[in-house]
């Protein structure tokens, strides 16, 4: 571009090149493939950071620059429901209208206003010199514009002032204060029960930056080797459970690279301990893994076998995610297998398994402090088209299974379409099963409600919203 002065500006005054900000820069990037790409940030971002590090050097990126890129991104995905209602009222257009590179230059500028500690000046500042770079000097006005309005009130001052008042329109104000959609507020509220306080405390949760949990896989590695890892502590309910406090980077650590320990939230070793857990007459000498990809739950249960002499059969539809499992398996000192089928037309004969896992698909509205974007892209529509998935694989599971077997049917939501209705419906079908209560073989972890089955929360629990039914077959 010509360093000569631009015809808009004032005579003598020469133009100023924008001055590239490797944070800002990486975290638009993250926020584009976001949009454009359907992409998870958390599957983004990494290689991302990578790159800066690479590019820049660690004297110009350092790890205080890689952590605000990464609130950057994850703070502005949490919070673009009320940043949308937010900059929805300083523009004098619908949102759809603006395009959407100069919304996301926008939601980060906003996020830096209203949800971090960085003065409103370099916030401004540092914003409209990004879109300098990424849009150009035009529309770089209108950021500042908008950015400079926003800058005129703090976060709660701006929620009274979008946000509709409670008392007319309770789920409406909690989508908007807590950043959800509205209809995953309803959703949730009834999945809960009881009132505001609950809600509340469960959305808020939801926009909290999760800790990093790793599991220590037994006969694998042990959590005194993990707890020797700076800022870890022990997990609160799993006793393979290591919790990373400050975040920190798992692959640097030996027992993770070496996949003899993993990440895996808490509520997600906590469905595999309570399926192995359960009391069964007979044989326990083989189980299955019905939905094993990625591989985190095989994993340990794999290792949990080993230590009984007892095989897994980790089954995984797409192939490449059962290349996923086949990694995470790999090393187990016990026997197992790995193969790619369709749990719904299974390969195995009837009644071949003692145990049986059908971790299903599904909506992942237990898992929004990890994915935020998940809520923006999921719709009512798509407990549609999981639902008949989610009944077909239970009933395989209650197959494949062998009489006096037990089957853990296990989802990553707490929706109530996805979990109490699934095995209401499937139950209906099969009256020689029955539920167990599972609340006694999770010792020690509160608040597991009425039972039989358990559901747990981010707010009460500190994992994400896992369910669990387990199912006996008697007959």
């Amino acid at each position: 571009m010509s360093d000569q002065p631009h015809r808009s500006r004032k005579p003598g005054k020469p133009y100023r090149r924008p001055q590239k900000d490797p944070v800002r820069m990486l975290a638009f990037e993250a926020l584009r493939a976001v949009d454009e790409r359907d992409a998870y940030a958390n599957l983004v971002l990494p290689p991302l950071l990578r790159k800066a590090r690479e590019k820049e050097g660690p004297d110009k990126f350092d790890a205080r620059d890689a952590a605000l890129a990464t609130e950057l991104v994850y703070g502005t995905l949490r919070r673009q429901g009320t940043y949308d209602a937010v900059i929805s009222a300083c523009v004098d257009r619908p949102l759809r209208e603006v395009d959407p590179p100069v919304l996301d230059v926008l939601s980060l500028g906003v996020h830096q206003l209203l949800g971090t500690r960085i003065p409103t000046h370099a916030a401004v500042s540092a914003s409209v010199e990004l879109a300098r770079v990424v849009l150009g000097d035009g529309r770089a006005k209108f950021v500042n514009a908008v950015l400079r309005k926003v800058a005129a009130h703090d976060l709660d001052e701006w929620l009274d002032k979008v946000a509709p008042p409670y008392e007319d329109d309770p789920e409406d104000h909690l989508a908007v204060v807590h950043s959800h959609p509205r209809w995953v507020v309803s959703a949730l509220w009834d999945s809960l029960g009881g009132g505001r306080a609950g809600i509340e405390e469960l959305l808020a949760a939801d926009n909290e930056r999760p800790e990093v949990t790793l599991v220590a896989r037994p006969g694998r590695a042990t959590t005194e080797e993990l707890l020797r890892e700076e800022a870890s502590v022990a997990g609160r309910w799993s006793p393979y459970a290591v919790r990373l406090t400050e975040g920190g980077e798992p692959g640097a650590i030996d027992a993770v690279r070496d996949g003899r320990a993993g990440v895996q939230d808490e509520g997600s070793q906590l469905v595999a301990l309570a399926l192995a857990d359960v009391p069964l007459d007979g044989s326990d000498a083989l189980w299955l893994d019905g939905c094993a990809g990625p591989g985190g739950k095989a994993a340990l249960l794999a290792a949990l076998a080993a230590e009984r002499g007892t095989a897994l059969l980790a089954s995984e539809k797409q192939p490449h995610r059962a290349g996923l499992v086949a990694k995470a398996l790999a090393g187990n000192p016990g026997p197992y297998q790995v193969i790619a089928a369709d749990g719904t037309r299974p390969p195995w004969r009837p009644g071949s398994f003692d145990r049986v896992l059908m971790d299903v698909p599904c909506t992942g509205l237990g898992a929004l402090r990890r994915r935020p974007e998940a809520r923006w892209r999921r719709r009512p529509e798509d407990l549609d088209g999981f639902g008949p998935l989610q009944r077909g694989l239970l009933r395989t599971a209650l197959e494949s299974v062998r009489v006096g077997g037990v089957v853990g049917y296990a989802t990553c939501s707490p929706h109530l379409a996805e979990t109490r209705s699934v095995v209401s419906d499937v139950l209906k079908q099969y009256p020689q099963a029955e539920l167990i209560d599972a609340r006694p073989l999770l010792p020690g972890v509160p608040e597991l409600g009425d039972g039989p089955d358990i559901q747990l929360w981010p707010h009460l629990h500190g994992t994400d919203a896992m369910y669990l039914a387990l199912i006996r077959r008697t007959g």
